[in-house]
C-alpha cells in the first residue's frame, strides 16, 4: 500500500489508481473512506475484496454535484429540496436509478438489484476535488475491513490491514481526522424521508 500525504499531486496519483481500476483511501467530512470507480465492475469487485465486505451488501456513489447526479437518478422536489439545503455535507441520499442511466455497479455481484442508488456528495475538499476531476461516479464506503469501527487516522488504516492478503493500492494521508459520526442515510419516495441511518445529520 503506497502511502503519500495529501496534495495536489496525491490528487494526479489517485486519478490514475482509479482509471486504472485501483483502490485509493482518502479522507472524507466523517472518517477514511475507500473509493473506486464504480463504472468498472472488475474495480468494485476488487474493493469489495480488500475490503473484505460481504457482496450482497452495498456502496453508496459519490458524485461531484447535484447536477452530475441527475444523468443516474430520478430526483423528486423532496430530494431536490434536500439537496439545496444539506450537500455538499454529511448525507446520503437513497434514490430511485433512472432506467436509461449508464451502467454503474452498487455491489461486487453485480449493479444492485432494487434499482436504489446511494447518492453522496462530499463536503471535504480533496473529495470534492477527486469527484470533479475523475468525472464518472465514485464508490464511496468507510475504509474499514468489514466488522472493524471506520478509520480516522493512517494508524487506524494500518492496524486493520495488518496482514491482510489483499491491500488498497494508495492511501492519501491527511493526518488524524476529529471522530465524528457516520453520513445520515435516508430514502425518498415521492415527498416521504425515511431514515435508514441516523449520522452525525439530522435533517
Amino acid at each position: 500500500m503506497n502511502i503519500v500525504p495529501e496534495s495536489p499531486a496525491a490528487l494526479l496519483e489517485a486519478l490514475e489508481v482509479l482509471s486504472a481500476g485501483g483502490t485509493v483511501i482518502h479522507a472524507t467530512e466523517t472518517c477514511y473512506g475507500i473509493a473506486c470507480d464504480l463504472t468498472n465492475e472488475d474495480a468494485v469487485k476488487d474493493l469489495f475484496d480488500v475490503k473484505q465486505r460481504p457482496g450482497y451488501q452495498t456502496v453508496s456513489a459519490l458524485f461531484a454535484s447535484v447536477e452530475a447526479a441527475r444523468e443516474y437518478v430520478e430526483i423528486s422536489p423532496k430530494a431536490e429540496e434536500l439537496f439545496q439545503k444539506y450537500l455538499p455535507g454529511p448525507l446520503t441520499i437513497v434514490l430511485s436509478k433512472k432506467k436509461n442511466a449508464p451502467p454503474i455497479w452498487l455491489t461486487s455481484q453485480g449493479g444492485g438489484t432494487d434499482g436504489l442508488i446511494g447518492v453522496r456528495i462530499s463536503s471535504y475538499p480533496f473529495a470534492m476535488k477527486l469527484a470533479e476531476a475523475f468525472d464518472k461516479p465514485i464508490a464511496t464506503t468507510s475504509a474499514n475491513l468489514h466488522g472493524k469501527p471506520n478509520p480516522y487516522s493512517i494508524s487506524d488504516i494500518e492496524s486493520q490491514w495488518a496482514g491482510a492478503l489483499l491491500l488498497p493500492e494508495l492511501l492519501i494521508d491527511a493526518g488524524p481526522l476529529p471522530i465524528a459520526d457516520p453520513s445520515t442515510v435516508i430514502r425518498i419516495s415521492g415527498n416521504a424521508v425515511t431514515v435508514l441511518r441516523q449520522g452525525i445529520l439530522r435533517p
